[in-house]
């Protein structure tokens, strides 16, 4: 079992640095995808302030399938270049969306979000899903938060198989 410690009162940079330290921690001897992804999902929850969703989406048959998350119901499938998680797979880069209304084809899975940052994950040439964190408070995410968010996803990505995200 690991202990988490608090992040609360340090810099955004300085937080992001514990906070993925202690992620990779978490995740050190563990290969398994799925498990990965459910502990990388509690610990930005736990960890990071004003969140009100973190989780993955993973690529399956074309479109975007809900995978390990904390927060209330998600949407469970989402088409490439839909909504904020499927803009992020077909661009292929990280977006942060200061007021997720304003957002050209935003899916409202919680009313509650109004602000997001998605990361897609990439193995080798392909997008096999994408990190998303949201907010119930407009502007909430930034810069640093977009770098840290991507390290964590690195980190991920490094410490699982991901063949084994499906049984």
């Amino acid at each position: 079992m690991h202990e988490t410690s608090s992040i609360s009162g340090l810099a955004k940079p300085e937080a992001y640095a514990e906070l993925n330290r202690q992620l990779a921690a978490v995740l050190e001897g563990e290969r398994s995808g799925m498990a990965n992804a459910a502990n990388t999902a509690a610990l930005l929850f736990g960890l990071l302030p004003d969140l009100n969703w973190a989780g993955f989406y993973f690529m399956q048959g074309g479109e975007l399938v809900l995978g390990p998350f904390q927060g209330k119901v998600a949407c469970v499938r989402i088409a490439v270049g839909r909504g904020v998680c499927g803009s992020a797979v077909l661009r292929r880069e990280t977006l942060v969306v200061p007021d997720v209304n304003l957002f050209p084809g935003h899916i409202a899975c919680d009313s509650a979000s109004r602000s997001e940052v998605v990361v897609p994950l990439v193995s080798g040439s392909a997008v096999i899903g994408v990190l998303d964190l949201d907010s119930p408070t407009p502007g909430r995410f930034d810069g640093d938060d977009a770098a840290g968010v991507a390290e964590a996803a690195r980190i991920f990505m490094a410490a699982s198989d991901l063949g084994r995200l499906h049984p």
